[in-house]
């Protein structure tokens, strides 16, 4: 049994904040002392509660962060790493974790301060958004230990700056702090350093306030967009489109407009 494994890494809480946020989850990578590195322990809790939340109803938006201010998530722990094997690795596949937080039907947004490198980049790439502090630094430096990354950096970083300069990044090694990876297009935006977590539990709020069937809707179709073409894509988006008029929110939500009052949404 590692140290890892005898105590929680990863905490969820329900803030309640000012103003109140119902809804919106917290979810807090917990190894400070190794900079939040991704064990495999802390990748396993990860996944466990992330599914969890998602099968909850009453969960409509999840903050992912990085416990303290140093680190959101240094990268894989390359302890780990160093004794891993092409068997154990294609065993095991820890890395499929950071493919399901892409994958989740509720929308996730990434608060980060410090570093977020190599698989801590890739997780942050694999939320819908990601909320910068001003002190965040991005980065895939595996090729200077040797490898490539393992957990989607080559395609998530590529879908989102463009292969020439995700090319330059991923061949270098070279870390970019936050202004520059707001230029290139990585993160939603940028807030002063302190700000990072209330900027993106608000963020999660307003999200989390919309009616909850057309937030999945929306965001699946959005995400088709990263694995089919145009055509499949734009099927995607009219199908959802016409399936959320079978709903009680839509009644609602058009019904409300048009006799100007506020919506109020049930999931139905």
């Amino acid at each position: 049994m590692t140290e890892d494994t005898q105590r929680e890494l990863v905490h969820v809480a329900f803030p309640a904040g000012e103003p109140p946020q119902p809804g919106v989850a917290l979810v807090t990578l917990d190894r400070r002392e190794a900079l939040n590195a991704l064990s495999y322990d802390l990748i396993a809790e990860l996944d466990a509660k992330l599914a969890a939340l998602d099968a909850d109803p009453a969960c409509r938006a999840i903050v992912i962060t990085g416990a303290g201010s140093r680190a959101f998530a240094a990268g894989a722990d390359v302890r780990e790493l160093s004794v891993a094997t092409v068997e154990s690795l294609r065993g095991a596949d820890p890395f499929s974790a950071v493919d399901r937080v892409a994958a989740l039907a509720t929308p996730t947004i990434a608060a980060v301060r410090g570093f977020a490198l190599g698989g801590g980049c890739e997780l942050a790439m694999a939320c819908d958004m990601l909320v910068a502090g001003d002190d965040a630094t991005f980065g895939q430096p595996e090729i200077l230990i040797g490898v490539i990354p393992g957990a989607g950096g080559t395609q998530r970083l590529t879908r989102a700056i463009g292969k020439a300069r995700a090319m330059e990044l991923i061949l270098t090694g070279r870390r970019i702090d936050a202004a520059e990876a707001d230029r290139l297009g990585l993160v939603t935006r940028v807030v002063p350093a302190a700000d990072t977590l209330a900027a993106a539990l608000e963020l999660a709020a307003r999200v989390a306030s919309m009616p909850p069937l057309a937030v999945r809707a929306a965001k699946a179709a959005v995400v088709a967009t990263q694995d089919l073409g145009l055509a499949e894509g734009l099927r995607v988006e009219r199908r959802a489109f016409e399936d959320l008029f079978a709903t009680a929110d839509q009644r609602e939500g058009m019904a409300a407009f048009l006799e100007k009052r506020p919506a109020v949404w049930t999931g139905r």
